[in-house]
């Protein structure tokens, strides 16, 4: 599906790691620019699901045009790093806000805040994006 030096599935890992890391999301603008936002990930198979508001820039630009990339890196020597490109799907279903909102919100802040930030994201105008990847590189210690 991509480039990648690192082992079968070890972008999983990577992703689902802990402490978790924020993953860098691309979208482009109404005017064609680019533009970048850090987002809280999870998978659920081989996606990536996470959650913006569809007033958000992010939003927007999924809405018009749902290709996207995303990047989550180790800024730790020697460095590591996951880019995955894919379409992405929209949802405002009331359950799924609920379900991810809590998943997410306990991957980030831990299970006591989890039902702390399902009520602050799990409402409109908030919506679950999934994106299904069309192409992963992946590379293992840079540095070395």
């Amino acid at each position: 599906m991509g480039y990648t030096d690192a082992p079968d599935g070890w972008w999983r890992e990577f992703v689902l790691a802990s402490p978790a890391r924020t993953a860098k999301l691309a979208v482009v603008r109404a005017d064609g620019s680019p533009h970048v936002a850090p987002v809280w990930a999870d998978l659920d198979g081989d996606e990536i699901v996470f959650m913006t508001s569809a007033d958000t820039i992010k939003g927007k630009g999924i809405l018009r045009d749902p290709r996207v990339s995303l990047c989550g890196d180790d800024e730790r020597p020697p460095f590591s790093f996951v880019t995955i490109a894919g379409t992405a799907t929209t949802s405002a279903d009331p359950d799924e806000l609920l379900a991810w909102a809590t998943r997410i919100g306990g991957r980030y802040m831990g299970a006591d805040q989890a039902a702390v930030y399902a009520r602050r994201n799990a409402a409109p105008p908030e919506l679950v994006v999934r994106v299904t990847p069309t192409r992963i590189t992946a590379k293992v210690d840079v540095a070395n």
